[in-house]
């Protein structure tokens, strides 16, 4: 087997476990959508949870400040790996520690600010489930340096099953053992508080995964503020690049309460809005698998001049992406179930949506460049475009069009970066990418996709047939195009007939 065969295979197998806390439990949570859209009352419901777990998603960003990518960076080149692992760590627990007591010491207006000035309680738990979170950021990240992808995946799923246990039992269970007469359960639980017990669940979990994590942190902790200087330089850059790819995702949900006249109306709006967005997350959370993975791997496996192994990374994530889109927007009949009826308005969003965070991770392949090269600024300047070209759209089109702007927002921004970075890249860290065959494939899974939408068929029963022949269709080509794909598939073919 070539190197780069035998290095794909180590990427794609710590995919895997990755995979497993990443893809399986993303999707253990995203089977909360249908509670969530059929037991809170209204859409306006959803609405709030939606709008303060956007805020929660980009507090993190900033309270984890890049570090990361700063620890893989400095792990791999320092002479004493403790000394930057305890340094990013106690830069984090202070940061976080300052975090939680500022918002405590500040809580009434930071709620009214946010608009919550009567649910305070709710903007405190999740400032405590930030906090946590992003303490934990880094031990999770040094358990990935270590490759110990089992145990990082096991506290992952363990703490994904306790949240969505307390959400069941918060949100089904009490409800009907309170209503059977099992009058105990009503010292935990209250009925017409249906939206507190989700963010309890939540804080729940946050608490197990930081004991959970204790382990690693049981060494002489130390600060070296030189080293701090050194790391925080490279990666603040890198928090802006953050903040810019969640804000992509967030602003939407973080603004919209803003831009219309009516709470209500802006609730129930962004409730629609983000339960249809939750079908997308099949997509986000393969890009957050491959990221974990891809992430060490990088720094790691980097080897003088060869670029190689980066653009067969690039080109496979391309196929598997286009695949992952079409099997979702096919199916879309299908997967509009997992969410109520109140919500199914919104479903116009999920192929823009989805092609946003297709382009999204082709940006996110695309920075290795300035990664490798210490050019890590240049993070910065795509993030300003993005937050820009995101706000901009939002803030003028939201009014008239209501959510649906919001999809091409993350559209547009994350297309415009994603052709910058190519370009100014090949300047600075020239890779020969596949360009014309991701554009090719790109192109075929667009044609396929505008016929099994734009082509009337009113059976749903053949629809789904014409739309699975076209799926089909599109792997034939892929796996004929590809050498590997077909060695690999004659491969499987042998084991599965005993070597014959």
């Amino acid at each position: 087997m070539s190197t780069n065969g035998s290095i794909m295979k180590k990427l794609l197998g710590e995919s895997a476990v990755y995979g497993l806390s990443s893809i399986v439990g993303r999707f253990l949570n995203w089977m909360l959508v249908p509670v969530y859209t059929r037991v809170l009352v209204r859409t306006s419901d959803y609405g709030i949870v939606t709008n303060l777990y956007g805020w929660t998603a980009l507090m993190l960003v900033i309270l984890t400040y890049g570090m990361e990518t700063g620890f893989f960076r400095f792990i791999n080149r320092e002479p004493d790996p403790k000394r930057v692992y305890g340094t990013i760590l106690t830069s984090l627990a202070s940061t976080s520690t300052l975090f939680v007591l500022a918002v405590a010491l500040f809580l009434k207006p930071v709620s009214a600010a946010m608009g919550y000035a009567e649910y305070s309680e709710f903007v405190m738990m999740l400032a405590v489930i930030v906090a946590m979170d992003a303490f934990c950021a880094v031990p999770f990240a040094n358990l990935r340096h270590k490759q110990k992808a089992f145990r990082f995946a096991g506290i992952k799923l363990a703490s994904i099953a306790i949240n969505i246990g307390l959400n069941l039992f918060f949100l089904i269970a009490a409800p009907w053992l309170s209503k059977n007469g099992f009058s105990a359960v009503n010292l935990i639980w209250s009925p017409g508080l249906e939206i507190r017990y989700v963010f309890v669940s939540n804080v729940v979990s946050s608490v197990f995964t930081l004991l959970a994590l204790s382990p690693e942190f049981l060494f002489r902790w130390s600060f070296d503020a030189k080293l701090m200087k050194r790391i925080f330089t490279y990666s603040f850059p890198i928090l802006l690049f953050g903040i810019a790819g969640i804000f992509n995702q967030t602003a939407d949900k973080i603004l919209f309460p803003y831009l219309f006249s009516d709470p209500a109306e802006a609730n129930s709006q962004l409730g629609i809005y983000g339960a249809c967005f939750k079908i997308t997350v099949i997509m986000v959370m393969s890009l957050q698998a491959f990221r974990y993975a891809y992430e060490p791997f990088t720094f790691r496996y980097k080897k003088g001049d060869d670029t190689s192994i980066y653009v067969d990374v690039m080109h496979y994530f391309v196929l598997f992406s286009l695949f992952v889109f079409l099997g979702i927007t096919f199916y879309l009949d299908i997967f509009k179930h997992l969410i109520g009826s109140a919500y199914f308005a919104g479903l116009a969003v999920v192929p823009i949506v989805m092609l946003g965070e297709f382009f999204f991770g082709v940006y996110s392949n695309l920075s290795i460049w300035y990664k490798l090269t210490d050019r890590t600024k240049w993070g910065s300047y795509f993030s300003l475009v993005a937050c820009v070209i995101t706000v901009l759209i939002i803030i003028i089109f939201v009014p008239k069009f209501g959510f649906m702007a919001c999809a091409w927002a993350s559209f547009f921004s994350n297309l415009v970066v994603m052709v910058a970075s190519y370009f100014i890249g090949q300047k600075y860290f020239p890779i020969a990418y596949k360009v014309g065959s991701g554009i090719f494939y790109f192109a075929l899974a667009m044609i396929l996709w505008a016929v099994a939408t734009f082509v009337p068929v009113e059976n749903q029963i053949v629809s789904l047939v014409i739309k699975t022949a076209l799926l089909i269709a599109f792997a034939v080509i892929v796996v004929f195009k590809e050498p590997l794909l077909r060695r690999g598939l004659l491969t499987v073919k042998k084991k599965l007939l005993g070597g014959r």
